[in-house]
């Protein structure tokens, strides 16, 4: 992704300890403590049984205009890695 340019971001409802794990574990940043609130801002399914937002992703322009979006209300139909590099690659041979 560096070689792309491109910057990776994630954020969570865990908090603390538990988003200190899950951090970790990972080479981007990630954001702790998202609200109900917030999903509702970018659209994303709340699920109110575990107090958890669903995935939702975005490929984003450095002016921030969302050129893909994907949403989720489980754990399948996450972004895949080569999948946003290869639609990277796309956007900057246009």
């Amino acid at each position: 992704m560096q070689k792309l340019g491109v910057s990776v971001f994630a954020a969570s409802v865990d908090t603390g300890e538990n988003a200190a794990k899950i951090a970790s574990d990972l080479s981007y940043a990630i954001g702790e403590g998202v609200t109900r609130e917030q999903a509702d801002l970018i659209g994303a399914w709340w699920e109110d049984r575990r107090s958890i937002v669903q995935p939702s992703q975005f490929v984003m322009r450095r002016d921030g205009t969302i050129i893909q979006a994907t949403y989720s209300d489980g754990p399948l139909g996450r972004l895949d890695a080569a999948d946003v590099c290869g639609l990277v690659n796309f956007i900057l041979s246009q």
